[in-house]
Protein backbone atom coordinates (compact mmCIF):
# COMPACT_ATOMS: atom_id res chain seq x y z
CA UNK A 1 0.00 0.00 0.00
CA UNK A 2 0.98 3.46 -0.94
CA UNK A 3 -1.31 5.06 1.80
CA UNK A 4 -0.56 8.38 2.59
CA UNK A 5 -1.27 10.38 6.00
CA UNK A 6 -3.49 13.36 3.93
CA UNK A 7 -5.37 10.67 2.47
CA UNK A 8 -6.00 9.36 6.23
CA UNK A 9 -6.98 13.00 7.08
CA UNK A 10 -9.26 13.38 4.59
CA UNK A 11 -11.05 10.08 5.56
CA UNK A 12 -10.91 11.42 9.26
CA UNK A 13 -12.47 14.85 8.61
CA UNK A 14 -15.25 13.02 6.21
CA UNK A 15 -16.34 10.47 8.46
CA UNK A 16 -16.85 13.25 11.26
CA UNK A 17 -18.45 16.10 9.43
CA UNK A 18 -20.44 13.91 7.21
CA UNK A 19 -19.59 16.12 3.84
CA UNK A 20 -17.34 16.44 1.75
CA UNK A 21 -17.10 20.26 1.39
CA UNK A 22 -17.73 20.96 5.41
CA UNK A 23 -14.26 18.54 5.42
CA UNK A 24 -12.25 20.63 2.56
CA UNK A 25 -12.81 23.37 4.48
CA UNK A 26 -11.38 21.66 7.89
CA UNK A 27 -8.58 20.68 6.09
CA UNK A 28 -8.04 24.04 3.79
CA UNK A 29 -8.47 22.13 0.85
CA UNK A 30 -10.33 22.03 -2.68
CA UNK A 31 -13.55 19.71 -2.79
CA UNK A 32 -11.99 17.75 -5.48
CA UNK A 33 -8.86 17.20 -3.46
CA UNK A 34 -10.62 15.86 -0.96
CA UNK A 35 -12.49 13.71 -3.55
CA UNK A 36 -9.63 12.72 -5.34
CA UNK A 37 -8.07 11.80 -1.33
CA UNK A 38 -10.67 9.39 -0.57
CA UNK A 39 -10.89 8.14 -4.13
CA UNK A 40 -6.92 7.00 -3.68
CA UNK A 41 -7.47 5.83 0.07
CA UNK A 42 -10.43 3.68 -1.55
CA UNK A 43 -8.36 2.53 -4.22
CA UNK A 44 -5.36 1.38 -1.64
CA UNK A 45 -7.54 -0.41 1.08
CA UNK A 46 -10.02 -2.00 -1.71
CA UNK A 47 -13.30 -1.41 -0.12
CA UNK A 48 -15.68 1.70 -0.45
CA UNK A 49 -15.84 3.81 2.31
CA UNK A 50 -19.09 5.98 2.86
CA UNK A 51 -22.55 5.27 1.60
CA UNK A 52 -24.77 8.32 0.69
CA UNK A 53 -27.95 8.47 3.41
CA UNK A 54 -30.03 11.42 3.60
CA UNK A 55 -27.76 13.72 1.97
CA UNK A 56 -24.93 12.64 4.79
CA UNK A 57 -21.47 10.19 3.90
CA UNK A 58 -21.98 7.41 6.07
CA UNK A 59 -18.82 5.51 6.77
CA UNK A 60 -19.45 1.70 5.74
CA UNK A 61 -18.91 -1.26 7.95
CA UNK A 62 -15.40 -2.20 7.15
CA UNK A 63 -14.49 1.65 7.41
CA UNK A 64 -15.84 1.61 11.33
CA UNK A 65 -13.18 -0.51 11.67
CA UNK A 66 -10.46 0.94 10.06
CA UNK A 67 -11.88 4.31 11.61
CA UNK A 68 -10.58 3.81 15.21
CA UNK A 69 -6.84 2.82 14.02
CA UNK A 70 -6.78 5.97 11.44
CA UNK A 71 -7.86 8.16 14.77
CA UNK A 72 -5.26 6.64 16.65
CA UNK A 73 -2.25 6.65 14.12
CA UNK A 74 -3.57 10.35 13.74
CA UNK A 75 -3.09 11.26 17.32
CA UNK A 76 0.65 9.33 17.45
CA UNK A 77 1.35 11.28 14.32
CA UNK A 78 0.29 14.95 16.08
CA UNK A 79 2.02 13.77 19.33
CA UNK A 80 5.31 13.38 17.78
CA UNK A 81 4.83 16.80 15.79
CA UNK A 82 4.38 18.48 19.01
CA UNK A 83 7.42 16.65 20.45
CA UNK A 84 9.86 17.63 17.56
CA UNK A 85 8.65 20.91 17.83
CA UNK A 86 9.40 20.89 21.84
CA UNK A 87 12.71 19.32 21.20
CA UNK A 88 13.65 21.74 18.51
CA UNK A 89 12.67 24.45 20.91
CA UNK A 90 15.06 22.43 23.50
CA UNK A 91 11.46 22.17 25.64
CA UNK A 92 11.82 18.43 25.76
CA UNK A 93 14.02 15.88 26.26
CA UNK A 94 15.34 14.07 28.81
CA UNK A 95 18.50 14.97 30.14
CA UNK A 96 21.12 12.12 32.21
CA UNK A 97 23.90 13.85 34.51
CA UNK A 98 26.21 12.31 36.51
CA UNK A 99 28.39 14.00 38.67
CA UNK A 100 30.74 14.20 42.13
CA UNK A 101 28.02 13.40 45.09
CA UNK A 102 28.86 16.94 46.37
CA UNK A 103 27.62 18.84 43.91
CA UNK A 104 24.11 16.36 43.52
CA UNK A 105 23.10 17.78 47.34
CA UNK A 106 24.45 22.05 46.54
CA UNK A 107 25.21 23.91 43.33
CA UNK A 108 23.58 21.53 40.94
CA UNK A 109 20.09 21.31 41.68
CA UNK A 110 19.46 25.33 41.56
CA UNK A 111 20.70 25.45 37.98
CA UNK A 112 18.70 22.39 37.02
CA UNK A 113 15.68 23.96 38.57
CA UNK A 114 16.41 27.06 36.71
CA UNK A 115 16.70 25.06 33.57
CA UNK A 116 13.68 23.24 33.53
CA UNK A 117 11.27 26.73 34.90
CA UNK A 118 11.34 27.58 31.06
CA UNK A 119 11.30 23.89 29.62
CA UNK A 120 8.41 21.79 30.90
CA UNK A 121 9.02 19.21 29.16
CA UNK A 122 12.11 18.14 29.79
CA UNK A 123 13.42 15.38 32.55
CA UNK A 124 16.34 14.93 34.07
CA UNK A 125 18.50 11.86 36.24
CA UNK A 126 20.72 12.84 38.27
CA UNK A 127 23.00 10.39 39.71
CA UNK A 128 25.97 11.05 41.92
CA UNK A 129 29.15 8.87 42.28
CA UNK A 130 33.19 8.65 42.37
CA UNK A 131 35.00 9.95 39.58
CA UNK A 132 36.33 6.78 38.36
CA UNK A 133 32.56 5.76 38.48
CA UNK A 134 31.53 8.98 36.20
CA UNK A 135 34.12 8.27 34.01
CA UNK A 136 32.97 4.51 32.79
CA UNK A 137 29.42 6.29 32.70
CA UNK A 138 30.64 8.59 30.18
CA UNK A 139 32.52 6.22 28.34
CA UNK A 140 29.57 4.03 28.12
CA UNK A 141 27.61 6.57 26.87
CA UNK A 142 25.04 5.80 30.21
CA UNK A 143 24.78 9.29 31.00
CA UNK A 144 25.04 12.44 28.59
CA UNK A 145 26.80 15.26 30.96
CA UNK A 146 29.35 14.30 33.83
CA UNK A 147 31.36 16.41 36.51
CA UNK A 148 34.27 15.49 38.12
CA UNK A 149 37.48 16.18 39.53
CA UNK A 150 41.18 14.64 38.34
CA UNK A 151 40.24 14.02 34.78
CA UNK A 152 42.67 12.53 32.10
CA UNK A 153 42.35 12.57 28.61
CA UNK A 154 40.32 9.18 26.96
CA UNK A 155 39.25 8.96 23.17
CA UNK A 156 35.96 8.67 24.19
CA UNK A 157 35.38 11.25 26.17
CA UNK A 158 34.81 14.95 25.50
CA UNK A 159 36.39 17.64 28.35
CA UNK A 160 36.83 20.93 29.45
CA UNK A 161 38.66 21.99 32.32
CA UNK A 162 37.71 24.79 34.82
CA UNK A 163 40.32 26.28 37.84
CA UNK A 164 37.61 26.81 40.24
CA UNK A 165 38.78 29.29 43.30
CA UNK A 166 40.37 27.93 46.50
CA UNK A 167 39.53 29.64 49.77
CA UNK A 168 39.91 29.58 52.92
CA UNK A 169 36.78 28.96 55.65
CA UNK A 170 36.41 29.45 59.32
CA UNK A 171 33.46 29.13 61.83
CA UNK A 172 31.68 32.09 62.77
CA UNK A 173 33.76 34.34 65.77
CA UNK A 174 37.29 32.79 64.75
CA UNK A 175 40.30 34.85 65.53
CA UNK A 176 41.00 35.18 61.95
CA UNK A 177 37.33 36.45 61.16
CA UNK A 178 38.75 39.96 60.46
CA UNK A 179 41.60 39.05 58.41
CA UNK A 180 41.65 40.46 55.12
CA UNK A 181 43.46 37.14 53.49
CA UNK A 182 44.16 34.14 55.03
CA UNK A 183 48.05 31.90 54.60
CA UNK A 184 49.50 28.94 56.04
CA UNK A 185 51.38 30.83 58.12
CA UNK A 186 48.30 32.05 59.75
CA UNK A 187 47.33 28.99 60.23
CA UNK A 188 49.80 27.29 61.77
CA UNK A 189 48.42 24.63 64.89
CA UNK A 190 45.22 24.88 63.45
CA UNK A 191 43.29 21.62 62.94
CA UNK A 192 42.89 21.49 59.09
CA UNK A 193 39.84 19.39 57.80
CA UNK A 194 41.13 18.55 53.72
CA UNK A 195 40.07 16.45 50.91
CA UNK A 196 41.25 12.60 50.98
CA UNK A 197 45.67 12.53 51.01
CA UNK A 198 45.40 11.05 47.10
CA UNK A 199 43.82 13.79 45.61
CA UNK A 200 45.33 16.07 43.26
CA UNK A 201 43.76 19.73 45.55
CA UNK A 202 45.41 17.86 49.14
CA UNK A 203 48.64 17.47 46.89
CA UNK A 204 49.05 21.38 46.50
CA UNK A 205 47.69 22.42 49.62
CA UNK A 206 50.44 20.36 51.71
CA UNK A 207 53.08 21.45 48.74
CA UNK A 208 51.92 25.01 49.62
CA UNK A 209 52.46 24.34 53.34
CA UNK A 210 55.54 22.90 53.32
CA UNK A 211 56.96 26.16 50.86
CA UNK A 212 55.94 28.35 53.65
CA UNK A 213 57.32 26.25 56.14
CA UNK A 214 54.00 25.34 58.31
CA UNK A 215 53.35 21.62 59.04
CA UNK A 216 49.86 21.02 57.94
CA UNK A 217 47.78 19.87 61.14
CA UNK A 218 45.34 17.60 59.75
CA UNK A 219 42.30 16.84 61.70
CA UNK A 220 39.76 15.07 59.59
CA UNK A 221 40.03 13.55 55.88
CA UNK A 222 37.03 13.76 54.16
CA UNK A 223 35.94 12.93 50.54
CA UNK A 224 34.57 16.05 49.31
CA UNK A 225 34.61 20.03 50.10
CA UNK A 226 30.46 20.00 50.89
CA UNK A 227 31.68 17.59 54.21
CA UNK A 228 34.34 20.27 55.31
CA UNK A 229 31.81 22.82 54.47
CA UNK A 230 29.40 21.46 56.98
CA UNK A 231 32.11 20.20 59.43
CA UNK A 232 33.59 23.98 59.62
CA UNK A 233 30.03 25.43 59.99
CA UNK A 234 29.37 23.42 63.20
CA UNK A 235 32.59 24.49 64.43
CA UNK A 236 35.06 21.83 64.22
CA UNK A 237 38.31 23.27 62.34
CA UNK A 238 39.02 25.28 59.05
CA UNK A 239 39.37 24.17 56.06
CA UNK A 240 40.44 25.22 52.32
CA UNK A 241 37.57 24.35 49.78
CA UNK A 242 36.36 25.43 46.30
CA UNK A 243 35.38 28.70 46.50
CA UNK A 244 32.17 27.32 44.49
CA UNK A 245 31.27 25.06 47.94
CA UNK A 246 31.94 27.68 49.97
CA UNK A 247 29.56 29.62 48.65
CA UNK A 248 26.71 27.27 48.52
CA UNK A 249 27.25 27.10 52.43
CA UNK A 250 27.56 30.40 53.53
CA UNK A 251 24.59 31.15 54.76
CA UNK A 252 25.28 28.46 57.35
CA UNK A 253 27.66 30.80 59.31
CA UNK A 254 30.58 30.28 57.27
CA UNK A 255 33.63 32.91 57.29
CA UNK A 256 35.45 32.82 53.67
CA UNK A 257 38.44 34.65 53.09
CA UNK A 258 40.78 34.48 50.30
CA UNK A 259 43.57 31.66 50.09
CA UNK A 260 47.19 32.76 49.59
CA UNK A 261 49.26 32.14 47.86
CA UNK A 262 47.14 30.63 45.29
CA UNK A 263 45.44 26.64 44.62
CA UNK A 264 42.64 25.77 41.97
CA UNK A 265 40.25 23.06 41.90
CA UNK A 266 39.73 21.73 38.66
CA UNK A 267 36.81 20.87 37.60
CA UNK A 268 36.26 18.84 34.64
CA UNK A 269 32.66 18.52 32.50
CA UNK A 270 32.78 15.80 30.24
CA UNK A 271 30.26 14.04 27.43
CA UNK A 272 30.65 11.39 25.27
CA UNK A 273 32.42 11.73 21.86
CA UNK A 274 30.93 8.45 19.58
CA UNK A 275 27.49 10.21 19.69
CA UNK A 276 25.86 13.29 18.68
CA UNK A 277 25.35 15.53 21.73
CA UNK A 278 21.75 16.31 21.99
CA UNK A 279 20.35 20.49 21.74
CA UNK A 280 19.14 20.12 25.13
CA UNK A 281 22.26 18.62 26.34
CA UNK A 282 24.51 21.04 25.01
CA UNK A 283 22.13 24.22 26.33
CA UNK A 284 22.63 22.40 29.82
CA UNK A 285 26.10 22.64 29.65
CA UNK A 286 26.05 26.03 28.70
CA UNK A 287 23.72 26.77 31.58
CA UNK A 288 26.32 24.64 34.22
CA UNK A 289 29.31 26.73 32.69
CA UNK A 290 27.80 30.14 33.00
CA UNK A 291 26.92 29.32 36.72
CA UNK A 292 30.36 28.45 37.47
CA UNK A 293 31.82 31.86 36.31
CA UNK A 294 31.89 33.99 39.62
CA UNK A 295 33.80 31.19 41.51
CA UNK A 296 36.22 30.50 38.77
CA UNK A 297 39.71 31.36 40.04
CA UNK A 298 40.24 34.08 37.78
CA UNK A 299 37.34 35.46 39.38
CA UNK A 300 37.90 35.05 42.95
CA UNK A 301 41.35 36.63 43.08
CA UNK A 302 42.75 32.86 42.94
Amino acid sequence: MAIRLRQLEAFRAVAQLGNITRAAEELTVSQPAVSRLLRDFSTEVGFELFQRRDGRLVPTQESRYLLGEVERLLSSVHHLEELTKDLTERKAGHLRIACLPGFATSHLPGVVADFLRERPGVTVTIEPDRPERILEWIIGEQYDFGITDNFSDHPAVASETLSMGAVCILPAGHRLSDARQVGPSDLEGEGIIHTRRDSVFFRQLEETFLQNGVALRSLIEVRQFTAACMLVAEGVGVSVVSALDAHEYQQRGLVIKPFVPTIVHRLALLHPTHTPVSMITLEFMEAFRNSLKPFLAENTGG
